[in-house]
């Protein structure tokens, strides 16, 4: 028996260059087609040894002169052609394929052979049996069918009965129309996650929806899907789902806010807020309700993991502290801000020993706003202009080479401020408007006289409001007023005079509330001087920054001197930020003036006599400008 030899009959998988281009393109040569391929290799058969006894005579010299066993296969296999099994196997396949064609032939035309079935013997059939037999299969076909309309049956007169049982696929068609769904294989998932609106965060947010069995439903009647998930009563639900959540995505989960000063023991805050223990959901909570809260669970945390990357990059002053679930950052010195990460897994809030005071709302609800914008700004990009242009980059960036921006301004475009640090502003200035508020309050409750009103700009933004401040004397204000504009910012303020002169100022409240001050000293003395124009007095000199006198620890003394219609009284009038009002007034001609031989002549006596102090708090009027109208109502009437 000759060994077969095995051989690939495969092209070859990489065909060979035919030609190659001037430019590098190679031209291969197409592949061979099978029946090419199998003339090729019939090409190699040497078909004129058609006898079997030729090769048994080449194999037999073969073994005789190798008279051991490997080296005779080793020589048989090197002198018998490889080709040679090949060509037997064609050959043989040949002949079957002719005798195939042959019977083919034969059975095709009925003209040499009739191909005739073998006659077996009969059966022995039972008429009885095969109509029990049929009756059996028709029995078991109409109990099925009986068993189908039963419980059909019996399903429309429990919907009849009761009205308010959910359908499955009702409430599927509810569940989809607000959040996104999928089949996979024979489960039905959802997506909780903000990708859709831009987010890039890592969390998955699926959920699985799964019939409701007959047993697991509730039989009170169905809740309100507008009562709050945070509830620690939930109230049952009969519905035809059931919606499995993540046990990272269950509970209650918020950004809490503080503001504290450095002076509190931060070492004993409440760093870890997660509920302990084992994640209890709720069963029987409607789906709204659940998916609701996952989804604002997954929204917390996405918003801290973002504020904590940031707060890791960022390079401060004073850098950012992340531990646990807590970023602390400094606002201004001695004033801390901490975000912390609350997420309960019992259904309850938890309040936190973090601060003695409640948690800024405003600041939280900034927060969730601010990672919205950055969710609308990525799937939301401004249109090209003109609409050829490459869709992405801004308006300003598109004007910057026909308006020819240079270098900076290009880097300028580029620089967006972090979520961080918007809340860090944010929080500034929240800070510098309450201090600037305590200030202006503390100085109208000392200071009754003048009256000091504050109006605040109802339109402000974030990190900028303005103050306007009124210094008015009551019963004279349409005779003098003194404005101000206190524009605050995140870390400064700018005061804008009567005068138009701007006046920029730290965070400091001692600042505002020396400036305050001076202010309404330079309001006494204006208001003094219009008072004096309508009594018919004269304004000799004024000063808002009187030399003479004590030095003041704070600002500088303002003073006038009003002379009466007739000349023959002075008033002197000395505005203090520490000591007040004083008042003064010399009268003409001089009570102590004798004439003798030296000074004869009686002109000399009309000059003013030394100036005496008024007690005003034992004068009547009901503030400065009423005391002051009625002492110069008094001095003109005795002269």
């Amino acid at each position: 028996m000759p060994y077969s030899v095995n051989i690939s009959v495969e092209a070859p998988i990489e065909n060979q260059i035919q030609e190659i281009t001037y430019d590098g393109t190679e031209i291969y040569q197409p592949p061979l087609t099978l029946s090419e391929s199998l003339a090729k290799y019939a090409q190699k058969i040497d078909f004129s040894k058609t006898n079997d006894i030729d090769i048994k005579k080449e194999a037999s010299e073969v073994i005789d002169d190798n008279k051991s066993d490997s080296d005779s296969k080793d020589a048989f296999q090197s002198n018998l052609w490889p080709w040679d099994t090949v060509r037997n196997k064609l050959r043989s396949a040949l002949q079957e394929v002719c005798v195939l064609a042959d019977v083919l032939a034969i059975a095709k035309d009925k003209r040499y052979m009739v191909l005739d079935p073998v006659q077996q013997e009969p059966l022995e059939t039972k008429s009885m049996a095969q109509i029990y037999a049929r009756k059996k299969a028709l029995s078991g076909a109409a109990n099925v069918l009986l068993t189908g309309a039963e419980r059909l049956k019996n399903s429309q007169t429990e919907a009849a009965r009761n009205r308010s049982t959910p359908d499955f696929h009702i409430e599927l068609l509810r569940l989809r129309q607000n959040w996104r769904l999928k089949k996979v294989s024979n489960t039905i998932i959802g997506d909780l996650s903000y990708r859709t609106a831009g987010s890039k965060y890592i969390q998955t947010g699926t959920f699985e929806v799964t019939k409701a069995e007959e047993d697991d439903r509730p039989t009170t009647p169905p809740s309100s899907p507008s009562a709050l998930p945070s509830t620690p009563a939930v109230p049952k639900t009969n519905s035809a789902l059931r919606v499995s959540i993540p046990s990272e995505l269950q509970g209650v989960a918020y950004i809490e806010v503080l503001c504290q000063k450095d002076q509190e023991n931060l070492c004993s805050a409440n760093i870890n807020l997660l509920g302990s223990g084992p994640p209890s959901s709720h069963p029987d909570m409607h789906w709204q309700q659940k998916l609701e809260a996952a989804q604002n669970v997954l929204f917390c945390k996405e918003l801290f993991n973002q504020l904590a990357k940031e707060a890791v990059q960022l390079q401060a002053p004073i850098p950012h502290m992340v531990v646990g679930n807590q970023i602390m950052a400094t606002v201004l010195p001695g004033i801390q801000l901490i975000i912390g990460l609350c997420h309960s897994t019992t259904g309850e809030r938890k309040q936190s020993n973090s601060s003695k005071s409640e948690h800024d709302h405003v600041l939280e609800h900034s927060l969730h706003q601010l990672l919205r914008e950055v969710h609308h700004k990525n799937t939301h990009h401004p249109f090209p202009h003109p609409a050829t242009g490459p869709l992405g980059p801004s308006k300003k960036r598109m004007c910057a080479g026909p308006m020819a921006a240079d270098r900076y301004e290009l880097l300028e475009m580029t620089k967006t401020e972090t979520l961080l640090e918007q809340i860090i502003k944010q929080a500034q200035h929240f800070f510098m408007r309450m201090r600037t508020e305590y200030v202006l309050d503390t100085i109208a409750k000392e200071v009754k006289d003048p009256l000091i009103s504050s109006h605040w700009n109802t339109l402000n933004s974030p990190t900028q409001s303005c103050v306007k401040i009124n210094i008015s004397t009551h019963g004279y204000d349409a005779l003098c007023r003194t404005p101000l504009v206190i524009h605050v910012g995140e870390k400064t303020l700018k005061c804008i005079c009567r005068d138009g002169k701007v006046m920029h100022m730290s965070y400091e409240p001692q600042e505002l509330r020396d400036l305050i001050f001076c202010h309404i000293n330079q309001h006494q003395i204006l208001a003094v001087q219009a008072l004096a124009k309508t009594m018919g007095w004269q304004s000799l000199a004024n000063s808002n920054h009187l030399g003479t006198g004590a030095v003041e620890p704070l600002g500088n003394a303002s003073s006038c001197l009003l002379a009466s219609p007739t000349g023959d009284r002075i008033i002197a009038v000395r505005c203090e930020p520490q000591s007040g009002v004083q008042v003064s007034v010399a009268h003409s001609p001089r009570t102590d003036f004798f004439p003798g031989r030296l000074v004869t002549e009686r002109k000399w006596e009309h000059l003013g006599g030394q100036f005496r102090d008024v007690r005003l708090e034992k004068m009547e009027g009901r503030n400065f400008l009423h005391k002051m109208e009625l002492l110069m109502a008094s001095l003109t009437s005795s002269s």
